[in-house]
């Protein structure tokens, strides 16, 4: 029977609530930021085209530079990288905001938006990081590896809460009060929450000491993390189609205040199958368990576009979104095994960087088509980028096997078919 660790036992693990505490205050405006950009534009600007792209902006920049500090935290531990970032951020959301209601020129927000994107701290791979080194200070065992697949799957719950609650956040402040309230929040939160996280020097995960002229190779040097950072784009086409077309459905049904509570029925279906994951003791490989839950993901997603009201959305963004946690929980675990320790920070940002690359290009995708054509045109856009994702890892799923299993395995074959040659030859001799 494969070994289980329930969250019970996970969350008892001294140390561990000194930095989940302050991570999810912290991690949850990474859901805020895209919400609280788009309800800002759209109503100083009057277009989605235009508030998706600066949207888009900003998680194109959160995904080409969030890798880069991850990098930077496994070499020069993660407080000496995490407060200046912080402190960026908060400063280029001000700016954002300022421009927005100036009515200032879209070139310009395209400006502020950048550094706001680049700036977003990635809370969720240094908490993935410091699990895995306290564990990892356990010696290595089953029930070590037990406990870091407990540990991804409550940070998969983790994520999919913070995106329950953040896009409800936002579009209820941003309504109640003011377009700009919903920024403002958010920069407050990650500013609290950032700073407190840093200051959890004990259960940080050691710096990677580099021996002299020796360079540590990228995680994305591995083939297998550009395959799942690959599949992951596809996951976040579908958050960003959904952002924007979930807005526009509302809108178009005279009911705006209602679409933070679908999306957020979306993300809880999300949640809900995070917490289920992480107390089943699996006996499938997990490389065939991402297959499955992708696939699941596809068929999903496949519905959206043919919903008539809100309520039918509802119901079908919800079971899109059970699809979601068991893939993100399968593609953190994997990833794991396919780089060594100097680069484990690194590896799990690539994929919430390619999270946020995708939901950018979903979103701005969605923006346009919904401009053109209405709103629920904007929802091909999760089938479309969920279905490429599935081609790619269905197709090239033996990546994700870790180079030494490869190896194993097919040394292993070959002796077994020697053998069963020797001995065919010898039944015909």
């Amino acid at each position: 029977m494969p070994a289980r660790v329930g969250y019970g036992a996970l969350l008892r693990t001294p140390g561990a609530w000194t930095f989940l505490a302050p991570a999810f205050v912290a991690r949850l405006p990474y859901a805020m930021l895209s919400m609280g950009v788009l309800l800002l534009v759209k109503d100083t600007h009057g277009s989605y085209g235009t508030a998706s792209t600066v949207a888009a902006v900003a998680a194109v920049a959160q995904a080409l530079v969030g890798p880069q500090t991850g990098r930077l935290a496994d070499r020069y531990g993660q407080a000496a990288v995490l407060v200046p970032t912080v402190l960026v951020h908060a400063a280029s959301v001000g700016t954002l905001i300022a421009l927005a209601l100036g009515h200032a020129p879209a070139w310009s927000l395209f400006l502020a938006a950048a550094p706001a994107g680049a700036s977003v701290p990635q809370i969720g791979a240094m908490v993935r990081a410091r699990w895995i080194s306290t564990f990892t200070a356990e010696g290595a065992s089953a029930s070590s590896a037990a406990k870091v697949g407990t540990a991804f799957a409550f940070e998969s719950v983790t994520d999919e809460l913070t995106f329950v609650i953040g896009p409800i956040l936002a579009a209820a402040v941003a309504t109640s009060i003011n377009p700009s309230t919903g920024l403002i929040a958010e920069a407050a939160l990650t500013l609290a929450g950032g700073l407190a996280f840093a200051a959890q020097r004990r259960t940080a995960p050691a710096r990677v000491v580099r021996e002299p002229g020796v360079r540590q190779a990228s995680a994305l040097a591995s083939p297998g993390v550009r395959l799942l950072a690959g599949t992951f784009l596809g996951v976040g086409a579908v958050f960003g189609g959904m952002q924007v077309s979930v807005n526009a459905f509302a809108d178009s049904v005279g009911q705006h205040g209602a679409a933070g509570t679908v999306y957020g029925i979306f993300a809880g279906g999300s949640m809900l199958a995070g917490v289920l994951y992480g107390v089943i003791a699996w006996r499938r490989s997990v490389q065939q368990r991402m297959v499955l839950s992708y696939g699941l993901l596809v068929l999903g997603c496949s519905t959206l576009w043919a919903m008539p009201n809100l309520v039918a959305l509802s119901v079908a963004g919800l079971v899109c979104g059970l699809a979601i946690a068991p893939t993100l929980i399968s593609g953190y675990t994997l990833v794991e095994t396919l780089v060594e320790d100097g680069a484990k920070t690194e590896a799990f940002t690539w994929l919430t960087g390619a999270i946020g690359l995708g939901l950018a290009v979903g979103a701005m995708a969605a923006g346009r088509l919904i401009d053109a054509h209405g709103p629920s045109v904007g929802f091909l856009v999760p089938v479309v980028g969920a279905g490429l994702g599935l081609v790619a890892l269905t197709t090239l799923r033996e990546l994700l096997v870790p180079a030494g299993t490869r190896r194993s395995t097919v040394v292993a074959g070959s002796v077994e078919r020697g053998a069963t040659a020797r001995l065919v030859g010898a039944a015909k001799g």
